[in-house]
């Protein structure tokens, strides 16, 4: 069995003890944009789920966007039920998630408080999340995404 780095192995690890039939995938040439993401898997940018990090009055709230779409910090802040909401510095996405920013995985997070999944995600058989690395991605079905997650849905991007 191939041996992935240690932040992907998490990420496989979720995956395996959960069941879910998903496939982590190593892009040699990377997939640090949705863009280069969807280019290197073979499909369209709305298949690309980006986990985006906000600080929600202070709580690490995980977004899940579309790759074809930006998130609204105002929209996701509405949706934690916050007052205010702000991207979160490299620093803070490394302590709420456990991963680098680049290759942020939409699970296991243990220092994020929720995790809000964009409702355009959920219309795909299957969607491309991150898997720990700039170079690792994971096909899932949007389902089993929002169990992992325990994800609640809500408009958290710009029109």
């Amino acid at each position: 069995m191939k041996q992935w780095p240690e932040p992907v192995e998490r990420v496989a690890a979720v995956l395996r003890n959960a069941g879910v039939d998903a496939r982590v995938e190593e892009f040699p040439e990377g997939a640090p944009t949705a863009g280069a993401a969807a280019k290197a898997v073979g499909c369209s940018r709305a298949e690309i789920v980006k986990s985006l990090l906000f600080i929600c009055d202070g709580r690490p709230t995980l977004a899940l966007v579309p790759g074809d779409r930006r998130a609204d910090e105002a929209k996701v802040a509405a949706e934690a039920g916050a007052k205010a909401a702000r991207v979160a510095r490299p620093e803070e996405v490394l302590a709420a998630t456990g991963f680098e920013p680049g290759g942020v995985a939409p699970f296991p997070a243990p220092g994020v408080a929720q995790v809000l999944i964009d409702p355009a995600i959920l219309g795909h058989e299957q969607v491309w999340i991150g898997a720990g690395s700039e170079r690792h991605m994971a096909g899932i079905a949007p389902v089993d995404l929002v169990r992992l997650t325990n994800a609640r849905a809500g408009d958290l991007s710009e029109t």
